[in-house]
């Protein structure tokens, strides 16, 4: 990660390794001779560290009590053949003697952590490091799964992101839920108000022309997809969905009054054009204090109103355009699904006519049966 350049101050939390000592019991051959795990702890332990403190005795100097803490020296500590000299009690009391430690024990020097860290019950280890400058998060995130080290992970180890990574991980998964929800939410709505499935679909169509406008302010300004993003991604895409219902409604409404679908919507763009250019107009107006970052926390708020202003123009220049295209086409495909399914009733209804019943329209035709005249009465 040293070698990334857009990452600073790469600090790893893991202690490197000290020497220790290691003990390793003989359970079968200790099981066999009477030695219990207790006794083969409590000898190590009062050798090396000494006893735990309630149980050490205690000398009286008058006003306090001082306790006496016996155990080995310190070159006594580091030499081999002197521990594997103790003597381990047998039984409970040692009522039985006892027996050397490297009998019941296997004892080397070796090397280990200074401190386990453990999260959900596993090993961890935390490697944290800054960002250069206006570097991007995501950026340098995808810079460090593709090292080489983090390609060929060791097996029973993985990698899980924390701090600011792992908040961008849950913004990324909560924001795709937001939208999905949201969505669903506006096409519930619209298909209430304008009482069908394919003219919401028209209003809908301009919010990919919103979030490629936002995208494009921050790729020209220089910004970054941050959390403010986000957020104002969520606000714009609720302007603009007012933006296409206002156009469309007013063409419904046209149409409904007897004008010609053409005429409807071009008079809809020219009535409606000037109310949502002063919206965008006084959107932009207001968040641009925020874009040019005045005030304490701009830098933060930045990116969130250069996002909102870019796409407010954008699909406001766009959505006099495609929205009236997109509502022909839907209005097309409606027309075209309404005489679809008309033919398919007509033809069922016919053919659930038996041949000896005269059809409605050749029954009037005849008169009816009252009307017909016999030859023999004529």
């Amino acid at each position: 990660m040293k070698r990334i350049p857009i990452i600073a101050n790469v600090i790893s939390e893991t202690a490197l390794d000290r020497p220790e000592l290691r003990i390793r019991p003989r359970a079968e051959l200790a099981a066999r001779l009477g030695v219990s795990t207790e006794s083969l702890s409590q000898t190590i332990r009062v050798a090396t560290i000494g006893d735990v403190g309630p149980a050490l005795a205690k000398f009286d100097a008058g006003d306090r009590q001082v306790p006496i803490r016996v155990q080995l020296e310190d070159n006594a500590r580091s030499d081999l053949q002197m521990l594997e000299q103790l003597r381990v009690p047998l039984g409970q009391r040692g009522e039985r003697g006892g027996v050397p430690l490297s009998v019941v024990a296997d004892i080397q020097l070796d090397q280990g952590p200074t401190s386990i860290n453990r999260y959900d019950r596993e090993r961890q280890a935390t490697v944290a490091a800054d960002l250069v400058g206006n570097a991007a998060l995501g950026d340098a995130t995808k810079l460090i799964y593709d090292l080489p080290v983090m390609k060929s992970l060791p097996k029973g180890v993985k990698v899980s992101p924390s701090g600011d990574a792992e908040s961008l991980a849950e913004l990324s998964d909560g924001f795709a839920t937001a939208i999905t929800a949201g969505l669903m939410m506006v096409y519930a709505v619209l298909v209430l108000l304008f009482g069908t499935f394919l003219q919401p679909i028209t209003i809908l169509f301009s919010l990919p022309l919103s979030i490629g406008g936002a995208i494009g302010a921050l790729l020209l300004t220089g910004k970054q997809l941050t959390t403010p993003v986000w957020i104002g991604i969520l606000m714009l895409m609720g302007i603009v969905t007012k933006n296409a219902i206002m156009l469309v409604e007013f063409a419904v409404e046209a149409i409904r009054d007897g004008k010609a679908r053409e005429e409807a919507m071009i008079d809809a763009g020219m009535k409606r054009a000037r109310p949502i250019v002063m919206t965008t107009i006084a959107m932009a107006a207001g968040m641009m204090p925020s874009a040019l970052a005045f005030g304490a926390g701009g830098e933060f708020r930045s990116p969130m109103a250069l996002a909102v202003i870019g796409g407010l123009i954008f699909s406001t220049v766009l959505s006099l355009v495609f929205v009236p295209a997109m509502f022909m086409v839907m209005d097309d495909i409606g027309g075209l699904i309404w005489r679809f399914g008309k033919r398919l009733v007509v033809s069922h209804a016919d053919h659930e006519l038996t041949p000896s019943e005269p059809k409605p329209d050749e029954t009037k035709r005849q008169g009816g049966p009252s009307s017909m005249i016999s030859p023999a009465a004529e």
